[in-house]
């Protein structure tokens, strides 16, 4: 049966994580697909740092063509008597209000039920995407869909025209232009420019110091939060869109908090990226550009097993020995493990890198556009 209409439930967790992912899905289906969905977030007021045209006190909104509501986890039931969509999306385990499911149980047809699962390359995604888990009293089955890198997984998000829209960025001076106008930023044409996009970091200090001792020029832009915060306390004075802090080879700079769109364009503009999560992580593959990801940290460690996952499948995809190896010590320094961080020996790398990076990211397109995925599924599920 087609899919129309969805629900999608979101929990904002370390106020981007999570709904970067939702807000992305839920407007590439409203726009590309032409369904209905409604978008329920538990923090609308974190949630307008990425979309600034939100009303975080509105009970209803429609924003991009999706419908916005509030919700309270853990409530029996803040979605008042909304009937469920043809396709309802738990992301990321966010468990729906009871009164919710008894209706979803009451609705014929049932509409599919999925559990939008946390991005990972390790090798058992494989074998539990798309498993299903039928209600203990209710007469639904949910079914766990995870994205991934591979075939056999939901494979990533990606909008239709993103590369397209990249090409035509990066051969337009005037889109260029356009993009440091709205950030503050004269950029400089012999620097290497960077974008550091990170939770607190220990070991980000020691990284600003072999960029200010280092020959070359740094050129770094920092979105506003975390880490502009602590590239502040290393300078010693504030960091503030539109002015520029200079200390030896390194020029550091704050630019504004960006939605969405303007994002993939500063990942397009930087020479090497620095992201963290899961959303940006995904964009910086799109970007085609080297990167090193920040990856969120747990108690257990696993957050370790997971980003050598990554580096083990990325160091499959033809990317000299040397090159990887560099990747991969400085990554787990950046991550609180291993060595030191070594700016000279991943630097060193980077043209390696930056010539591997297309052909990883074409990689990345044989699992098929997440949202597409879903789509498909759905369909089989709802009789």
């Amino acid at each position: 049966m087609p899919i129309r209409s969805w629900d999608i439930f979101c929990t904002v967790i370390d106020n981007f994580g999570d709904i970067g992912v939702c807000w992305r899905l839920a407007r590439q289906l409203a726009q590309e697909h032409g369904h209905a969905v409604r978008l329920w977030v538990d923090d609308l007021a974190s949630f307008a740092r990425l979309a600034p045209e939100l009303d975080p006190s509105a009970a209803v909104q429609h924003l991009a063509g999706v419908e916005i509501r509030p919700w309270q986890p853990g409530a029996r039931d803040s979605t008042g008597d909304a009937t469920p969509h043809d396709a309802v999306i738990e992301a990321f385990a966010c468990h729906l209000p009871q009164a919710f499911l008894d209706r979803m149980a009451a609705r014929q047809p049932k509409p599919a039920w999925i559990n939008l699962e946390y991005l990972s390359a390790e090798p058992w995604v494989r074998e539990h995407h798309a498993m299903p888990s039928p209600h203990p009293r209710l007469p639904l089955v949910k079914h766990f869909f995870f994205p991934g890198f591979e075939p056999g997984t939901g494979g990533l998000l990606r909008e239709s025209m993103l590369g397209g829209q990249r090409q035509a960025f990066l051969s337009g001076a005037a889109a260029q232009a356009a993009l440091w106008h709205r950030l503050g930023v004269t950029p400089r044409p012999d620097a290497l420019r960077v974008s550091l996009f990170a939770y607190r970091n220990p070991a980000l200090p020691a990284l600003l110091e072999q960029w200010r001792a280092g020959g070359e020029a740094i050129h770094c832009l920092v979105p506003a939060g975390l880490a502009a915060s602590q590239v502040a306390e290393w300078l010693g004075v504030p960091l503030q869109p539109g002015a520029p802090v200079e200390r030896g080879s390194l020029c550091a700079q704050a630019i504004p908090f960006v939605r969405q769109e303007h994002y993939d364009e500063l990942l397009w503009a930087c020479d090497l990226n620095f992201v963290r999560g899961e959303d940006s992580f995904v964009r910086a593959q799109w970007a085609a550009r080297p990167l090193v990801w920040h990856i969120y940290p747990q108690d257990d460690a696993a957050h370790r097993v997971k980003l050598d996952a990554w580096l083990d499948l990325f160091g499959q995809g033809g990317v000299a020995p040397e090159a990887a190896a560099a990747l991969t010590d400085f990554w787990h320094a950046w991550n609180g493990y291993g060595n030191a961080v070594n700016w000279p020996r991943l630097r060193a790398q980077l043209p390696a890198l930056a010539a591997i990076a297309p052909r990883w990211e074409r990689r990345l397109q044989h699992p098929g556009d997440l949202a597409a995925n879903l789509v498909a599924f759905c369909e089989n599920q709802v009789k």
